[in-house]
C-alpha cells in the first residue's frame, strides 16, 4: 500500500510540474540534434543537424517558436531559419508542431520547407526537459528530392 501511495503521489507531482510549464506567458529555449544518419531524403542518405529554438506560450498549451539551424550532408552544408507553433496535449508533454522554414543550401539553392513534428517533453526537473521527436519536412522546391523524414533529440528549458 505504501508503494502504491508513493507512486500515485509521484505521478500527481510530475503532472502538476508539467502543467505549470505549459501555461500562458511561459518562455522556452531549446537545442536539438537531428539526423544521426536516421534522417532520409532521396538526394542524400546521411544528414546531421543542429537546431536552436526559442518560444513563448501565447495561450495555455500553445507555443509560438522561432528556429535557426545548421545541417551537414555528405558534400553540402545548409543553414535555415523558421517560425512555427507547438500544441501540447493535456499538459502531458506530448506535442504536435508545424511551421515554415527557409533553407539555404551551399550549392546556391534555396528552399521553403513545411516541417511537421510529433514529440514528447520529458521533465527532468521543474524547468529542464529531454525532448525526443519525429519529424517530416516537406520541400516546396523539390518534393521528391529535398523532403526529409527523421528523428531528433533535444534539451528544453521552460521558464
Amino acid at each position: 500500500m505504501k508503494k502504491l501511495l508513493t507512486l500515485v503521489l509521484l505521478i500527481v507531482t510530475s503532472w502538476s510540474v508539467a502543467s505549470a510549464q505549459f501555461e500562458q506567458g511561459t518562455k522556452y529555449v531549446g537545442a536539438s540534434a537531428s539526423g544521426f544518419g536516421l534522417s532520409y531524403s532521396s538526394n542524400e542518405k546521411f544528414r546531421l543537424g543542429l537546431d536552436a529554438t526559442a518560444g513563448y506560450f501565447i495561450a495555455d498549451c500553445l507555443m509560438l517558436q522561432a528556429t535557426a539551424g545548421y545541417e551537414h550532408k555528405q558534400h553540402l552544408d545548409d543553414v535555415r531559419i523558421g517560425a512555427g507553433a507547438r500544441y501540447y496535449f493535456d499538459n502531458c508533454g506530448i506535442y504536435l508542431g508545424a511551421g515554415a522554414e527557409f533553407n539555404h543550401f551551399t550549392k546556391n539553392n534555396n528552399d521553403l520547407m513545411i516541417p511537421l513534428t510529433v514529440g514528447y517533453a520529458y521533465f527532468i526537473n521543474q524547468y529542464l526537459t529531454i525532448e525526443p521527436s519525429v519529424y517530416y519536412k516537406m520541400s516546396l522546391h523539390d518534393f521528391g528530392g529535398n523532403s526529409t523524414f527523421g528523428v531528433s533529440i533535444g534539451l528544453g528549458f521552460y521558464f
